[in-house]
């Protein structure tokens, strides 16, 4: 009796683990709700405001945020402050990016998927029409938590550096390793075994050869 109640007490517990596991995975996050991501020249104001939305929000590793915006707003993430502040994106800073539709129309509807990867102050941002749709409400920053830690199609390391092929004049011949022959132990008994082999072997077929 005993290990059959042990056997469903298991069972049990790999239920509730896998139910907070389901409870507690990655979510997406609509950034502003229904009102989306966008600003109104005309009246510079934005369509929510987004520090509020913010802050009812519990943002963890692997989240996204998705903006539902179109070609006149542009959506920066970065993890400096001052850029932030600025409501410019520095050019020069490898920890913000720009993201837009590349698109020249005006007020084309697009959809834009932030992916949340690393931990602490996250601040996003509108820097169209020269950082004053920042000023006027289009940013937001965030805290985002360890979660459950980075899915496995988020936690791959960056590709290596690209390097030039060289050209022709430049090409080289492969560099050629040679082994150092074994010197005893183990292995240098085997390759000295290997050779005795071989050489019986050489002398069975010569001694054929001449019958």
């Amino acid at each position: 009796m005993a290990p059959l109640i042990a056997a469903q007490l298991a069972v049990f517990a790999l239920f509730v683990t896998a139910v907070s596991t389901a409870t507690t995975g990655y979510h997406n996050h609509t950034v502003g709700g229904a009102a989306g991501w966008s600003f109104n020249s005309t009246t510079n104001t934005t369509a929510t405001n987004y520090t509020s939305w913010a802050s009812n929000q519990t943002f963890d590793l692997g989240d996204y945020l998705i903006f539902n915006t179109n070609s006149n707003q542009t959506v920066v993430q970065t993890y400096n402050k001052t850029t932030y502040l600025n409501c410019t994106a520095d050019d020069t800073d490898n920890g913000t990016f720009v993201y837009d539709s590349g698109s020249s129309s005006f007020g084309e509807s697009l959809t834009i998927a932030v992916p949340l990867t690393i931990v602490g102050q996250n601040y996003f941002f509108s820097d169209s029409s020269d950082g004053v749709q920042c000023q006027h409400g289009l940013a937001f920053e965030i805290d985002v938590q360890n979660g459950a830690g980075l899915p496995p199609n988020l936690n791959q390391p960056p590709p290596p550096p690209y390097q030039e092929p060289p050209g022709p004049d430049a090409a080289q011949s492969p560099p050629i390793t040679v082994a150092q022959s074994p010197t005893g132990g183990a292995f240098g008994g085997r390759v000295d075994m290997r050779f005795t082999v071989y050489v019986l072997g050489a002398a069975v077929l010569l001694l054929l050869q001449f019958q």
